[in-house]
């Protein structure tokens, strides 16, 4: 299994968050990737929000 990422940037925000989260594992990024949402953009821990956030996944490492 390869490793997995998500990158705010590709999220327009009011707060322009640079932030990559990357994890060798689907549900350990999904954990990661929601107490961010939740701690620092607001957002309620909700199956939405994972449905999203599992849709923003991407595969290997992000760019520069």
């Amino acid at each position: 299994m390869g490793r997995k990422f998500i990158d705010c940037r590709e999220v327009p925000s009011e707060s322009h968050c640079s932030v990559t989260i990357a994890a060798d594992s689907e549900n350990e990024l999904l954990d990661a990737a929601v107490q961010h949402a939740v701690a620092v953009h607001g957002h309620q821990d909700s199956p939405e929000l994972r449905g999203q956030l599992k849709q923003a996944m991407h595969e290997g490492a992000p760019t520069a």
